[in-house]
């Protein structure tokens, strides 16, 4: 009767993940653009920017979500209006549970950003990402019932493993406030998983991923010479769930030059909400960036989880390629 309720128990699990699509979601979202609108590839104060996040998630529970995003994005001009395109990928890879549920991504795409201004400062952008997706389990680490009986696993799962291709779109709008570079803001919106593809180890045609929508901001504040304050935040709705996370950042610039510190420090704090607090500690050295952050736990698995959520690093790289032309867009 236990493994009856243990098999039962994961197979819900399963349908659970497949049927409502829970996409991964990052605490540090600011550092995973692609991921909340292929529009924002591209938004950086440079040519190419290569990011890398890990997160680990609910340590206090046996075989915790282990998840890694890898993207990367070049920059090139078009024409003579100063228009650009960004072509980039994002990659993905996540793994939880004792069968070690394992989703791989990996998504090429494509963002043209056209300049609304003659000062470089003003652009709309279209963008386009898709590609291949993989889901797949271990079968070899499932128990059940037959396995006890030497007969190995005889469930309705026969193919531990599914493939399939998905595809998101999004606009963005970015402007510097009154032609400073140090004061700008975004607004975007992304439709992601617009192809509805079929998720299922069961090859159950009436399981498919629900859209996403997702709607992102951010505004960014010079507060004197040496300091700033960065917002963001971010509303997204799939299916009959949603997602709201918000915070700020403070940073102050450290050396002699302003506009090209040395370092530059800066801490914060964000909400997901009613789910986590999230501080965040970011430093910038020159053209690399190292962020980390901790998910207080304040949702109904507070108890089971002893408020532990998880914790996340990131690692970014801007580089300033040495051309004539140099395409602009303000930095969040």
């Amino acid at each position: 009767m236990k493994n009856r309720f243990l098999i039962s128990f994961f197979i819900l699990v399963l349908l659970f993940q497949n049927s409502y699509g829970q996409d991964i979601h990052f605490s540090q979202f600011f550092e995973t653009p692609l991921l909340r609108n292929p529009a924002l590839a591209g938004l950086f104060k440079g040519d190419v920017r290569v990011q890398g996040v890990y997160r680990d998630q609910w340590n206090s529970v046996t075989k915790a979500y282990r998840t890694g995003s890898l993207n990367a994005e070049y920059k090139m001009p078009v024409g003579t209006n100063d228009d650009y395109v960004t072509f980039g990928f994002q990659s993905f890879f996540d793994r939880a549970g004792s069968v070690s549920y394992t989703n791989i991504q990996f998504l090429p795409a494509l963002n043209y950003h056209k300049s609304l201004s003659s000062e470089k400062n003003m652009y709309l952008s279209a963008g386009f990402m898709g590609g291949w997706v993989q889901h797949r389990i271990d079968l070899s680490k499932v128990t059940t019932n037959s396995t006890y009986e030497g007969m190995g696993v005889n469930e309705s799962i026969t193919d531990p493993s599914y493939t399939y291709l998905d595809g998101s779109a999004g606009l963005s709008f970015n402007t510097s406030l009154k032609n400073d570079p140090d004061n700008n803001f975004f607004i975007g919106v992304a439709y992601h998983h617009f192809n509805r593809p079929r998720t299922s180890f069961y090859r159950d045609k009436a399981i498919e991923l629900h859209p996403k929508w997702i709607f992102s901001g951010g505004l960014k504040l010079s507060v004197g010479d040496n300091s700033f304050v960065d917002l963001e935040g971010d509303y997204a709705r799939q299916g009959s769930f949603t997602n709201i996370i918000f915070g700020a950042l403070y940073g102050i610039k450290l050396g002699p030059y302003p506009d090209e510190p040395d370092y530059t420090v800066s801490l914060g704090s964000f909400m997901r909400l009613n789910d986590a607090l999230i501080p965040v500690i970011k430093l910038d050295y020159n053209p690399f960036s190292l962020s980390f952050s901790y998910d207080a736990n304040i949702s109904k698995l507070k108890p089971s989880s002893f408020g532990r959520g998880g914790f996340e690093l990131s690692v970014s790289y801007i580089k300033k390629l040495d051309r004539y032309t140099n395409p602009y867009s303000p930095k969040f």
